[in-house]
């Protein structure tokens, strides 16, 4: 099944950029995680080294997401950007189709460890579940 068509054009915005400016490009996405409104409680996800924290909702059979990850962890705080990005107003069935490797050929393997990327995966799970019990 195809990736959701805001997710699929930021990995290929990523994929045609130089490994140089990769990590650019996706450092930007984590300007765009902003604070999580009062009373969203947010669930931690212990598999990522990084303190990543996320709540998934589904308001009108689309799916909104709140993410924490501290500023001192830009990299994992732009994946959360880029889920932010590409799975934000989804129908449930468009996120729960997205495969935990939904990043590889776009050239993320390139910047971050198996150790990191695996975390993030645990991320893209754990958003998963959450909208599998909000249904």
């Amino acid at each position: 099944m195809a990736l959701p068509k805001k997710l699929q054009e930021a990995l290929d915005l990523i994929r045609a950029m130089p490994k140089e400016l990769k990590a650019q490009v996706l450092l930007e996405y984590a300007k765009k995680v902003p604070t999580p409104p009062p009373g969203v409680e947010l669930e931690r996800v212990h598999e990522c080294q990084t303190p990543f924290f996320l709540r998934a909702e589904v308001e009108g059979g689309r799916v909104r997401l709140h993410f924490f990850v501290p500023d001192e962890a830009p990299t994992v705080k732009a994946f959360a950007g880029l889920l932010k990005e590409g799975l934000e107003g989804e129908p449930p069935e468009a996120v729960l189709s997205v495969p935990p490797t939904f990043y590889r050929g776009a050239g993320l393997e390139e910047l971050l460890t198996p150790l990191r990327l695996r975390g993030l995966e645990a991320a893209l799970l754990r958003l998963q579940d959450q909208v599998r019990r909000a249904l």
